[in-house]
């Protein structure tokens, strides 16, 4: 089957589980799937079996729908059996949301990245009523749209705690290199970034198996944003260096199961694919940069569909992350509007190098050095 990037991907599965259901994919190991309420509707979960209990990787959102669609798997495909054991990949809300419930259920046990488990913590603790001044002096230095600004200013945020149970203290840590036995098998820990930071892969000793979450999908390419918390953050390297490192380990007959869409194999080709996409829209991205822009006037070069006002948020950070990637390589220059936004420009010739700037680390010119 085609892939949708142009190059040779195999699915050999081309429908998904149905709800409440499982497809086995390999022994020992069930793919499910749990509905999302957004664009990309949809979260995979992998059981792996234990002979007494599962190890779970990923839980999809909290919900009514889903704490009931759980409770049919676990009748139904887990055959009653418990969960001892939930394996996170990374830190994001359709991932961890149910995490905490199968520790409350079961007393299972989390394994997760120290990163992913403190951001998942932290964020789920953190509850706001209204936009931090913060999130507001991000969005105008990105240049959001007046009128979405507006709106948004005024209206509760997104908390994680609406779509995720609380997390209780306690996890056991995965690091690079590590080896986990799960489902019959010895796997080895590899780190991403990018997508969320220290991201999970799981690649098996004993068979052809990847379990990749949300650092590789085919058909689709994980958001890389900026977001308040970090505004200077260059998830684009991150990214960039965690496929070159990761695609030295991929084989054709790889079996990647990830956080979205389907199971596939050609993992060669697709990390190929994944470096290029973000390199193609870095080229786009140079020549919309030949005069002054701000980052919401970034959307045409570097996504290939229309930007409404429900993808607009995941676009606004995407299109930070590329333009301060550029801007830490020496490549663009940029200057405050009056407004407070940011406006980006390639360097012309004869431009002097980037001034420092607030915020900057001073470390990190020792690091270039």
């Amino acid at each position: 089957m085609m892939d949708g990037a142009g190059g040779i991907l195999r699915y050999p599965w081309a429908e998904p589980p149905p709800q409440g259901g499982a497809t086995e994919v390999a022994e020992g190991v069930l793919w499910l799937r749990l509905p999302l309420p957004m664009a990309l509707d949809h979260v995979n979960v992998y059981a792996l079996d234990e002979g007494d209990s599962w190890t779970l990787v990923d839980t999809g959102i909290h919900s009514r729908r889903s704490v009931a669609l759980w409770e049919d798997i676990l009748t139904g495909p887990l055959r009653g059996k418990p969960v001892g054991r939930v394996i996170l990949t990374h830190h994001h809300p359709d991932h961890v949301g149910m995490v905490g419930w199968f520790m409350a259920r079961f007393g299972a046990d989390l394994l997760a990245t120290r990163t992913a488990w403190l951001m998942a913590r932290m964020l789920i603790l953190d509850v706001e009523e209204r936009p931090t001044e913060q999130a507001l002096a991000f969005w105008r230095a990105a240049g959001m749209d007046p009128e979405i600004f507006e709106a948004r200013r005024n209206d509760r945020p997104y908390n994680f705690a609406d779509t995720c149970h609380p997390l209780p203290v306690g996890y056991t840590r995965l690091r690079q290199g590590d080896v986990l036995r799960a489902g019959g098998r010895a796997w080895d820990v590899h780190i991403g970034n990018g997508h969320a930071p220290e991201h999970l892969t799981l690649w098996s000793r004993d068979d052809e198996l990847v379990i990749a979450g949300d650092q590789i999908l085919p058909s689709i390419s994980p958001n890389l944003g900026v977001y308040p918390t970090e505004p200077e953050a260059d998830p684009v390297s991150d990214w960039l260096e965690a496929c070159g490192r990761l695609s030295l380990l991929a084989r054709e007959d790889h079996l990647v199961l990830g956080g979205h869409k389907l199971p596939f194999t050609g993992l060669p080709v697709r990390m190929r694919q994944l470096i290029e996409n973000h390199h193609g829209a870095l080229d786009r991205l140079r020549a919309h940069l030949d005069r002054p822009r701000t980052a919401a006037d970034c959307f045409a070069p570097l996504f290939k569909r229309r930007i409404d006002r429900g993808t607009y948020g995941l676009a606004l950070v995407e299109a930070v992350a590329h333009l301060n990637h550029l801007h830490q390589a020496g490549e663009i220059t940029r200057h405050r509007r009056a407004d407070g936004a940011w406006l980006w420009q390639v360097k012309r010739s004869g431009d002097p190098g980037r001034p420092p700037e607030p915020g900057d680390a001073v470390c990190r010119g020792l690091q270039k050095t």
